[in-house]
């Protein structure tokens, strides 16, 4: 007997990705202006990087990186008119990241902001994925047992993503998330950043 029965979703988490065209030319000149702040402050920051070099989250403030922001807050807004919320979003922090053989970040989230997001700049091939969790404090007390062979998507408990050079990936900013280790022979490049609302 078949019982006929539909499924309705709420409480979405949202994930956003954009490819930007033809980035080359701009990800050579961010990723020379990376290496040189890098070799001028060595020591950087320490947050959730286990084996990488984290700049001061002022990037944002640097001139030589405004052609990314700009194209960072074109996404972004276009993400404010999705999900249709007011006007006025700002950067709030940013920095660079960069990850040589083996280093890995942490499973974190992004306190004090509302969308937090990557930009690959170089991306070796095997040089880590950004993996997310379930959100849901539920899920993590008690799930019942799942056959793993050909699962819907509703119904994973994490989600990893491919590095790409040129690829924006925008995400709320309380999604707890990971950097895998970078299994590569060569350094890995990205820039993080956090959104506010004014």
């Amino acid at each position: 007997m078949t019982i006929n029965i539909y499924q309705e979703l709420y409480f979405p988490t949202s994930i956003y990705v954009h490819d930007i065209k033809d980035p080359t030319a701009m990800n050579q000149e961010v990723e020379k202006n990376i290496l040189k702040w890098q070799q001028e402050d060595p020591k950087g920051v320490q947050k959730t990087n286990h084996g990488g070099w984290h700049s001061p989250t002022t990037m944002h403030d640097k001139p030589e990186y405004q052609q990314l922001i700009a194209e960072l807050f074109g996404m972004m807004n276009e993400i404010f008119k999705k999900e249709q919320l007011e006007p006025n979003v700002a950067l709030g922090n940013m920095w660079a990241n960069i990850n040589p053989p083996r280093a890995w970040n942490q499973k974190h989230n992004h306190a004090n902001a509302f969308f937090s997001g990557v930009y690959y700049v170089k991306v070796p091939a095997n040089a880590g994925k950004l993996e997310f969790h379930d959100p849901r404090p539920g899920t993590q007390i008690l799930r019942p047992r799942q056959t793993t062979e050909n699962l819907s998507r509703e119904y994973w408990r994490s989600v990893s993503f491919d590095p790409q050079e040129g690829r924006i990936i925008i995400f709320p900013s309380w999604l707890e998330h990971e950097v895998k280790s970078n299994e590569s022979n060569d350094i890995r490049i990205s820039v993080s950043f956090n959104f506010i609302q004014r």
